[in-house]
């Protein structure tokens, strides 16, 4: 008998407000959004913009919603920094995740990326030439990890696009460089978007996943729009042009298939949560039936995973 598929469904509050473009969602409260997603049936929230800050206000208002803390994004700049001034820099952030209950950091390469800058075309974003550079930061990145996982917290790494590891491509090429103290957040929708063309099958972020699985601490599900993407890259979109477009959306909502992808992570024992994180615009895409239709998805293709597990 197999072990049983231990994971849990937490959701990152970017449904209802949008951290890289706080007009996206702004109005909307904090309140509204943990209410709606333990409604929903989330159990438990990354962090956004909105939350607090200090560890007892941060445990006081997910406890009052009866959530877990599941992580947070922290913006790192190791592409121009050493690793001691990185430590110095996230020394709060670390605090609050550690003191939250959270096992993981989302941690995105914030140095040089265009995710945020509007008029910048996404191939304008920055990359690592030379093989001195990519072993610097791999060597910067693998100090960081070990300073996290000293306090508890694993650092999960996101490949992410406008940023220096985009592709699925880089992310090989960081694995091998870093040792196992960098954990991979593996997101679904970065994965395909970042690949070729032929990615929305789901084709290649399973064979991303299956590729580095070992590494994977930490995963972000997102949909993805095949038709937006192609426009995007044809009109030379920036990123967040593409996200306001549609881009992305909920799990069940585009064209990846998330069965091969969960079957994945049970059958390598993946313990942790499950994310649905997908970068819209509320007006156009309702938060409240958006993260609901991308709940209901995910949970019907964990249990059906889980039933053929224990059937088998």
């Amino acid at each position: 008998m197999t072990n049983a598929f231990d994971v849990k469904i937490g959701i990152n509050p970017i449904s209802w407000f949008n951290d890289d473009l706080p007009s996206l969602g702004g109005e909307t409260p904090l309140d509204t959004a943990l209410t709606e997603g333990r409604e929903i049936g989330y159990q438990g929230f990354e962090l956004g913009n909105k939350f607090p800050r200090e560890p007892r206000a941060l445990r006081e208002v997910l406890s009052r919603h009866k959530l877990e803390l599941v992580s947070g994004w922290y913006s790192g700049r190791l592409a121009d920094r050493c690793a001691d001034e990185e430590i110095t820099a996230l020394g709060p952030h670390l605090a609050l995740l550690a003191q939250g209950g959270a096992k993981v950091m989302v941690y995105g390469e914030a140095a040089g990326s265009i995710q945020g800058e509007r008029n910048v075309p996404l191939f304008k974003r920055p990359r690592f030439f030379t093989d001195e550079q990519w072993r610097r930061y791999a060597d910067r990145l693998d100090t960081l990890a070990r300073y996290t996982l000293s306090h508890g917290v694993r650092l999960a790494y996101h490949h992410h696009m406008g940023a220096y590891v985009e592709t699925p491509e880089d992310v090989d090429r960081l694995m091998a460089l870093t040792c196992d103290d960098v954990g991979l957040l593996f997101d679904s929708g970065h994965a395909a978007f970042g690949g070729s063309k032929t990615a929305f099958s789901g084709a290649t972020p399973l064979a991303m996943l299956t590729r580095h699985i070992a590494r994977v601490c930490h995963v972000h599900f997102k949909d993805v729009r095949p038709q937006i993407v192609e426009i995007a890259r044809n009109r030379q979109w920036s990123f967040l042009d593409a996200v306001i477009n549609g881009a992305f959306t909920v799990p069940g909502d585009g064209a990846i298939d998330f069965a091969p992808l969960i079957r994945q992570l049970r059958d390598h024992g993946y313990r942790g949560w499950l994310v649905v994180e997908a970068e819209q615009d509320p007006a156009v895409a309702p938060s409240l039936e958006y993260a609901q239709s991308g709940y209901r998805h995910l949970r019907a293709q964990v249990d059906r995973v889980t039933a053929q597990q224990e059937g088998a």
